[in-house]
């Protein structure tokens, strides 16, 4: 066996078989060593380790005598079972191991702040996290994902845990569904009937009533964006912006918050929801804000950012975002549906700016369009009613 001693963390790796023919050698190795390095905590990967017998577990039960708080790492399915029926995991920290894939040749479908989405089979997804420290985002998403498939909403449920290079990714299985941005591409002629599903599944989001604190509320985070502006833009603007924000009434139903079509999915005639990390509850409008900055708010002054962002060209993300709207707001004239867009331009550029000012705040040309922007809108509204 070998062993590392590092940050304060004492390491020991079992590789192979632990049983009758080497239970006792291995016990011994792993008590000197752990003499040599009295210091820190000690730790047990089991990464490589094929078989335990119960020789072995009675090896580590004496280990764990001596060091109450001993931790098991990266154990394989079959290991962590053997481990769980003897009870090794109530006297144990026990830790399961993930599965290692490669995402090399794989097609990407979609990113956003927290993580890349690839295709790695015509069955599979994987969404990659950026964090490279995000089982905590991982477990949450999972909950979020369940929450919306309870709600009714068709939606792609993550079933593994896996390591992709130094990062965690969730799988997925989509079954040989494309994303309505591929479709919309490959078939132009049919653009209308792929639009309107994504309206469809947008208004079915919508219509779900939350009921429960899981969810964030959308409301809260846009104060947080426009508190965040106060100094930056003029006194006058700022108090008009807190009242316009603060007026939207509480509405707890259900909003995706990154909404395009890299995260609806269409399979076998039914749209899939993906990419459920920004779930919130609130009113519509700022599901409309979002949206905006999505296919033109971001590419105001560089349309690249869009076309990068979306893998659309310019002109047919114009399209579907203006056609998103006729066809969610059916009835409506387009005196409407503008008034409506003014309104949620007004939290567009609250985002963007605070957003650009922190990330980018070398770009003083794109912060001070987006400032220009916010005011102009500010003064035009004087509700985000609609």
């Amino acid at each position: 066996m070998r062993y590392e001693n590092k940050d304060g963390v004492l390491t020991l790796f079992l590789e192979g078989s632990f049983d009758t023919n080497n239970a006792e050698k291995i016990g011994g190795q792993m008590e000197n060593i752990r003499n040599e390095n009295p210091e820190g905590k000690l730790v047990l990967d089991v990464e490589d380790l094929e078989y335990i017998s119960s020789a072995g577990l009675r090896q580590i039960l004496k280990l764990r005598k001596k060091e109450a708080d001993i931790r098991i790492i990266n154990c394989s399915s079959s290991i962590y079972e053997i481990f769980e029926m003897t009870g090794f995991t109530e006297m144990i920290d026990i830790e399961k191991g993930f599965r290692k894939i490669s995402i090399e040749g794989s097609e990407k479908i979609g990113e956003g702040s927290n993580g890349i989405v690839y295709r790695i089979n015509p069955d599979t997804i994987v969404k990659v996290y950026k964090n490279s420290d995000a089982l905590d985002e991982i477990k949450r998403e999972r909950e979020l994902a369940k929450t919306a498939l309870v709600m009714g909403i068709n939606t792609a449920i993550p079933f593994d845990v896996v390591k992709v290079g130094d990062k965690y990714g969730s799988v997925f299985e989509l079954l040989n569904a494309k994303s309505l941005t591929k479709l919309i591409n490959e078939d132009p002629a049919n653009k209308d009937k792929y639009i309107k599903i994504f309206a469809d599944m947008l208004k079915e989001i919508h219509s779900k009533p939350i009921k429960n604190d899981l969810l964030p509320d959308e409301k809260k985070k846009a104060l947080e964006w426009v508190e965040w502006l106060e100094g930056k833009i003029p006194e006058a603007t700022y108090e008009k912006l807190h009242k316009l924000v603060e007026g939207i009434p509480e509405h707890r139903y259900l909003l995706h918050g990154d909404y395009h079509t890299n995260n609806v999915h269409y399979e076998n005639g039914e749209a899939i929801l993906i990419d459920m990390d920004t779930l919130a509850y609130g009113h519509p409008i700022f599901e409309f804000a979002s949206i905006y900055l999505a296919y033109r708010g971001f590419g105001e002054m560089n349309r690249d950012d869009v076309t990068q962002f979306l893998k659309l060209d310019w002109d047919t993300a114009q399209e579907i975002m203006e056609k998103l709207f006729r066809f969610y707001f059916e009835g409506k004239d387009d005196s409407f549906i503008e008034n409506v867009l003014d309104k949620a331009k007004v939290i567009s550029y609250t985002r963007a700016l605070r957003r650009t000012m922190r990330r980018r705040p070398d770009e003083k040309e794109l912060i001070e369009h987006y400032r220009k922007q916010l005011i102009e809108y500010v003064d035009k509204n004087d509700t985000l009613i609609y």
